[in-house]
C-alpha cells in the first residue's frame, strides 16, 4: 500500500510517499480501507517537530494523521458492530500513533462510528478531531448549558465551526470572532453575534461570558479571562494555559484550562447522528489528491483556512 512517512521534522520536506505491507489487525480492531484523510494543525506541528513530534518521533515508521473515513474490509475476532463492508469515519489512536496517512489503516473498533449515509467520506473525515474536540470540550469539560453565552475564537476554522453549531444546538447564545471576510460564514453556522477581530478588540464589547472556547493561544487567553464571568470556563485547545494564567483564573474564580482531545467511539456515535440529522455539517473548503499531501499542510499553515482541509485517497 501507499502511505506518507515523516523522515525527520522539516515540514514538508519531511513527507515521503512509500510502499508499506498493508498492516495487520489485533482482535479489537477492523482494517480500513481509506477513502480520505482530514488535516489538522497538529498534524502541521508534528511535521516540523512540535506537536506530538515528542512522544511520537521513536516510531519507525512513523506514519502522520490520525483522521480517515472508508471501508472496513476485515474485522477483527472480538469486533461485534462493524462489517466487511461498512462504511465508518473516526479519529484513531489519538494522541498515540494514529498512521492515517495510508490507503489501509488498522484502527480500534471502539474508534470509529458507522457513517452516515447521507454524508461523503470527505465530509466524514473532516468531522474526526476537530469536531471530537467541540464535543469534548464543549459538553464533556464545559458541560454547556441552554442560555449560557459562549464565545468561540476562529469561529470559522476547523474547529471553531463545529462549536458554533454544537453550541447552538445546546441552546447556548453564541458569539464568534473572524475577519470580515468570513462574517457572512460564522453568522450563517448560527453565531448570534459577529466579531472582527482586526477591528474590535474583543474585551472591549463582551462581558460575562460563561465559556470562551479559545483556538488561537497566545495573549488570547489572557485576554479572554477579562471576558469570562466569576465560576466560568476558558478552554484553550493549541497552548498549555501557563501557571500565571492559570493563577489569575483562579483569582477571579474562572475555570481556566488547555485539553488534548482523545479517540472515543462513543463520541463519534453522538457526531455521527448530528451528522445524519443535519443538526452537524461539515465545511470542506479544500480536497487534495493524495500526492498533494504536502499542498494541504502549506494551506493549513497558511492560517486562513474556513472549515476544513480534505485529502482523497
Amino acid at each position: 500500500m501507499k502511505a506518507i512517512i515523516l523522515k525527520g521534522f522539516e515540514g514538508t520536506d519531511s513527507l515521503h510517499t512509500v510502499e508499506l505491507p498493508v498492516p495487520e489487525i489485533g482482535d479489537t480492531e477492523v482494517l480500513v480501507q481509506v477513502k480520505a484523510i482530514s488535516v489538522n494543525p497538529v498534524d502541521v506541528k508534528t511535521a516540523i517537530g512540535k506537536g506530538l513530534s515528542g512522544r511520537l518521533k521513536s516510531e519507525d515508521p512513523f506514519i502522520l494523521g490520525w483522521d480517515i473515513s472508508g471501508i472496513v474490509t476485515k474485522k477483527g475476532s472480538a469486533v461485534k458492530e462493524f462489517e466487511v463492508g461498512d462504511a465508518v469515519f473516526g479519529m484513531v489512536n489519538f494522541p498515540g500513533h494514529g498512521k492515517a496517512y495510508a490507503e489501509y489503516v488498522a484502527a480500534p473498533a471502539n474508534h470509529l462510528a458507522l457513517k452516515p449515509a447521507n454524508i461523503s467520506h470527505e465530509e466524514a473525515a473532516a468531522a474526526t478531531l476537530a469536531a471530537l474536540t467541540a464535543l469534548q470540550g464543549l459538553i464533556h469539560k464545559a458541560n454547556v448549558r441552554a442560555g449560557q453565552k459562549v464565545l468561540v475564537h476562529a469561529a470559522a476554522g476547523g474547529v471553531g465551526h463545529y462549536v458554533v453549531q454544537i453550541a447552538k444546538h445546546l441552546g447556548a447564545y453564541v458569539i464568534g470572532t473572524s475577519s470580515a471576510a468570513n462574517k457572512d460564514f460564522v453568522l450563517g453556522l448560527g453565531t448570534d453575534e459577529h466579531i472582527d477581530y482586526k477591528a474590535v478588540r474583543f474585551e472591549e464589547v463582551v462581558h460575562d461570558v460563561d465559556l470562551v472556547f479559545d483556538a488561537i493561544g497566545g495573549d488570547n487567553i489572557d485576554r479572554s479571562l477579562e471576558v469570562a464571568k466569576k465560576g466560568g470556563t476558558v478552554i484553550s485547545i493549541p497552548s498549555s494555559i501557563s501557571e500565571t494564567i492559570t493563577e489569575k483564573a483562579k483569582a477571579k474564580g474562572i475555570n481556566g484550562y488547555f485539553f488534548l482531545v482523545e479517540s472515543n467511539g462513543d463520541d463519534m456515535k453522538q457526531l455521527a447522528k448530528w451528522l445524519e440529522q443535519g443538526i452537524l455539517k461539515s465545511h470542506v473548503s479544500q480536497v487534495f489528491p493524495f500526492d498533494q499531501m504536502s499542498v494541504a499542510h502549506q494551506q493549513i499553515a497558511s492560517g486562513r483556512t474556513r472549515g476544513k482541509v480534505v485529502v482523497a485517497v
